[in-house]
């Protein structure tokens, strides 16, 4: 297998700290593999160096001649006089890009309710994100660098570009990932590169077999390296005891990965945890009844009619703008019903992570604005633990300790909010988004506190890793007013999403097998589609032929004016004939 991209003895550093410390490596053909590390690890900056973006302190880099890199960063893409059908398909009209399947699939399913033709200047940052992301697979690359791909995506969009990445790099495609999603991680990656301390640890297969490989090591550290020893365990625990595909990849023997976890407990006992539940919180939590909300002339919620109890651990999904925040921010008392009432419990101490970190107050400082709340606190466990203790345990050391709350970055400050929210010791906790920013070791640490949360938890989050893991039930906002429970979880989310996209008049009807297609059908559904590319093709010729006479005839403005209103013509007969022909290639 020929490198594409090499790494001989490199070292880089931002002032005194060593980010990459003598690395030698290599990425080859066909390989996937994913970057992890905790923030400000250089799992960026290893990227920027590989692609030659960044040249190392020391080293050499070593691309090879033939090879084309696509790169998707955190900055913005695009010019913002540009139009989005301008960046991702250098302006072709929609016959043309969406008679290829791939693309259209592409196009479709990651920029679903962009419009083309929008300028990138008035695009918010997450849909600016998008189109870079469709702007890279679209290019015909050798090896693509992803720098957080799965952010601003919903779980259907993660799900599809998971397939999508799996089958291009079976079809021989190289790919680099930085990302915090473990489930895209592992369904996707062939190998790991952990970035720490300076140094890179590579395992093969993906993020379980990592985890699997972590443990191992991590057994045999020091005892300084315990409390992340712990977590791993439990993760992987929970990894062994999930569906089978999770374990699908890891090339270790199950054996030794049964020993290492025959002394761990499960999760949580959710039994125990109910009864505690209903000890502090009552029998009633939420309880809404015909509640209708709706925004901008949208219906989000229709007579929606749901309990919510004591101890209850829901995940809740749906595409973007069908209503999640908005459902929690009615729960949460900031938002009122147009319709219907909610009754909340008597006994609720409600504690509501939102997706901004507004409530943090820039000019404070980290240890004293955790003080300021609270010096000590009884965990879940029934464990005391300090302020310092825990800012230590969310990774606040050092100098971050007292560091101002403006100077922190988008990681940082999620970490502290979160922090501050379990020392308000709610008994309810509704997270709306609450892996975004977040390395995969935070994550860790904050699964492990939800394992024993003893009150209700309502979840939102595109991560399908971090939902699979701490909830114990699904519900989904489908997108028509309504919230349904998922007996088979997001796996089963999907589904329900893919049958509505095939059958859109009848989304609310259970998916049956229908009768096989009709041939004589399919023959004039092609027949139809040639004959409208037949259409377009003298369309198109004839549009040029007119820009060519309006530029001779510039300066008569009685026939400019003619072609003027020919041209108009012509541009309104393609966009017939373009929607026909969209609307056939999808029967």
């Amino acid at each position: 297998m020929a490198n594409l991209v090499n790494l001989e003895s490199v070292t880089h550093g931002f002032g005194t700290r060593i980010l990459l410390d003598d690395i030698s490596t290599g990425v080859g053909a066909g390989e996937v593999i994913g970057v992890v590390g905790r923030n400000g690890d250089g799992k960026t900056t290893l990227l920027r160096i590989l692609t030659g973006e960044l040249e190392p302190d020391r080293g050499r880099v070593t691309i090879s001649a033939s090879t084309s890199i696509g790169t998707l960063s955190q900055e913005h893409v695009g010019h913002v006089d540009q139009s989005v059908r301008d960046v991702i398909l250098d302006g072709e009209p929609d016959h043309v890009w969406a008679a290829d399947a791939q693309r259209r699939g592409l196009v479709t399913s990651l920029l679903s309710g962009v419009d083309l033709d929008r300028l990138i200047g008035t695009l918010s940052g997450g849909e600016r994100r998008r189109v870079g992301l469709v702007e890279v697979l679209l290019g015909d690359h050798d090896l693509v660098v992803l720098d957080e791909p799965t952010n601003h995506l919903d779980v259907e969009a993660i799900s599809f570009l998971a397939e999508h990445l799996a089958a291009r790099t079976r079809a021989g495609l190289a790919m680099m990932v930085v990302s915090h999603d473990r489930w895209f991680l592992d369904a996707v990656c062939t190998r790991i590169w952990e970035v720490h301390d300076g140094v890179i640890d590579a395992y093969d297969g993906g993020y379980a077999a990592y985890v699997l490989a972590r443990v191992e090591r991590q057994r045999q550290a020091a005892a300084n390296e315990a409390r992340r020893q712990n977590l791993a365990r439990k993760e992987l625990a929970w990894l062994r005891r999930g569906p089978p595909a999770r374990t699908s990849k890891p090339k270790f023997r199950i054996e030794a990965a049964e020993t290492l976890i025959s002394d761990v407990p499960p999760p949580r006992d959710m039994i125990a945890l109910q009864q505690f539940a209903t000890t502090r919180l009552g029998k009633d939590v939420f309880d809404l009844t015909g509640v209708h909300y709706s925004i901008g002339g949208r219906t989000l919620l229709d007579s929606l009619t749901w309990s919510i109890g004591p101890g209850d651990r829901i995940g809740l999904v749906g595409v973007n703008g069908a209503g999640k925040t908005s459902l929690l921010e009615l729960l949460a008392g900031l938002r009122e019903p147009d319709a219907g009432t909610i009754k909340r419990g008597q006994t609720i101490r409600l504690g509501y992570l939102s997706q901004a970190v507004a409530e943090l107050d820039d000019s404070d400082r980290v240890l004293q604005s955790v003080n300021r709340l609270k010096e000590q606190t009884r965990l879940a466990t029934g464990r005391e633990a300090s302020a310092g203790s825990l800012l230590e345990e969310f990774g606040f050391t050092g100098d971050k300790l007292v560091a101002r709350i403006g100077d922190l970055s988008g990681g940082e400050r999620r970490r502290l909010q979160f922090l501050r929210l379990l020392l308000s010791e709610p008994n309810v906790l509704i997270l709306d988004e609450p892996t975004n920013d977040l390395d995969i070791d935070t994550l860790t640490v904050i699964e492990d506190y939800l394992d024993t949360w003893p009150g209700t938890l309502i979840v939102v989050s595109h991560d399908r890793y971090f939902l699979e893991r701490v909830t114990e039930v699904s519900y989904a906002l489908l997108g028509d007013g309504s919230c349904v429970l998922l007996p088979g979880g997001v796996d089963e989310y999907l589904s329900r999403r893919q049958a509505m996209h095939a059958s859109p008049g009848v989304a609310k009807s259970p998916v049956t097998d229908g009768p096989p297609s009709d041939a004589a059908a399919e023959r004039q559904r092609k027949k139809d589609l040639s004959r409208l590319e037949s259409q377009l093709s003298k369309v198109d010729k004839h549009i040029r032929t007119l820009h060519e006479d309006m530029s001779a005839a510039a300066s008569d403005y009685e026939q400019l004016a003619r072609l003027t209103d020919e041209l108009r013509a012509a541009q309104a007969r393609q966009s017939e004939l373009e929607d026909a022909w969209l609307v056939t290639a999808e029967d």
